[in-house]
Order: C-alpha cells, then sequence, then structure tokens
C-alpha cells in the first residue's frame, strides 16, 4: 500500500481534519511537508479527500457514510466557522416551525460574513453583534451541534431581514411573521414569550 493510501486509511474515521493532523500523521513515515501536500492534492484530484474549506477535510468515504444525518451537517457547520450556531430558515426547519426548504445552511458568527461552497453543502454565516450572538444550546448526540432556540432562530431571521430591525415598529414584526409562513402557533408558549420579549428589548 502506498502512503498516500497509508493516511487516506488512517484519516478515514475522522468527522474532519487539518493540514496540522495529516502533518502529525505523516511524521511516522518521515515524510516531508512538500511530500505531503502532493498526497493531499492528488487524493482531492482522486475525490478520496473533499475539502470543505481551506486546509480543512474530510475523507469522502466518511462522509459518504454520514451524509444522511442532519446532525452531521450541523456540527460541519458548526466547525467551518468558529464560534457560530445553526440559526434563521435551517433551526425553524429543524423545528418544523416552516414549510420552507432550505437548501442553504444558515448560522449566526460574531465574525464577518462568510459563505462557503463545498461538496457537503452550502453554508452563510451572518454576522451579528457580541451581546445578541446568544441564545443558543448544545444538541448533543453522534455529533455534537450548537443550535439557536426557536426563539433565537425568529429573532435572527427577522434581525437580518428587516436590516436589523431599524426603524421597525411591533406591529409590522407582527405581519412579517405571517407574510413569512412562521407557523408561530406550534411554537412553545415559552418560546414565543421569549421571542416576543427579545424583540421589545431591541426595539426600545
Amino acid at each position: 500500500m502506498k502512503y498516500r493510501e497509508i493516511l487516506i486509511e488512517q484519516l478515514k474515521e475522522l468527522p474532519y481534519f487539518d493540514k496540522k493532523v495529516i502533518y502529525q500523521l505523516s511524521e511516522q513515515y518521515n515524510l516531508k511537508k512538500g511530500t505531503v501536500d502532493a498526497y493531499v492534492n492528488q487524493s482531492l484530484a482522486h475525490q478520496d479527500l473533499i475539502q470543505l474549506k481551506k486546509g480543512i477535510y474530510v475523507s469522502a468515504d466518511y462522509f459518504a457514510k454520514n451524509k444522511g444525518q442532519i446532525s452531521y451537517i450541523y456540527y460541519l457547520a458548526n466547525v467551518l466557522r468558529q464560534p457560530s450556531y445553526v440559526s434563521s430558515w435551517t433551526a425553524l426547519q429543524y423545528y418544523d416551525l416552516t414549510t420552507e426548504t432550505i437548501q442553504t445552511i444558515i448560522s449566526v458568527t460574531p465574525k464577518i460574513t462568510r459563505s462557503y461552497q463545498n461538496k457537503t453543502g452550502n453554508f452563510r454565516y451572518h454576522s451579528i453583534k457580541n451581546n445578541l450572538f446568544s441564545g443558543f444550546y448544545l444538541v448533543e448526540g453522534k455529533f455534537d451541534f450548537f443550535i439557536a432556540s426557536p426563539a433565537k432562530a425568529l429573532f435572527d431571521l427577522i434581525y437580518f431581514k428587516t436590516n436589523q430591525l431599524k426603524g421597525m415598529r411591533l406591529a409590522e414584526i407582527e405581519g412579517l411573521v405571517k407574510e413569512l409562513r412562521i407557523d408561530i402557533d406550534e411554537m412553545d408558549s415559552k418560546e414565543r414569550n421569549n421571542f416576543s420579549v427579545i424583540i421589545k428589548d431591541h426595539l426600545e
């Protein structure tokens, strides 16, 4: 078995990895960084590896085995832009509060706005102020991921939809929720109250 194939075999069980991990594995074979970089490029060309973004990868085999798990895709969304949490339309779909079919995984981050497109999906990150980077929690399982609460997911959607709620009134917000066909009646009463509190606090 060639060194490239040996490295791929060792990386197959990782949900993602970066160049640093590959270099560490290659040290046991006394491979130079230039050689390892060539192996990475060959593996991408042979579609043995998928580049998530510059310097971060997953084996095609691992992705094929786990791509049907939404928790894995959300986990990758957290990994691609750190810190971040899944929110807006994507989170509302997760909670079955919208009938909209969302193809792009939408997240929120205190860093600058950015998007990534790769073979695992399309990922968009909206930049939010540090004091509003809140209202999310960790879902634990095979793949842990951070996601907004229903109330914060709806707030984030409205916040970005209205250019940070500038010049908006409460009645207009209520009308927009109906216009966007958000099934807010299916939201837990505590979450509906939380949404109202967050909106009112921000409008005042």
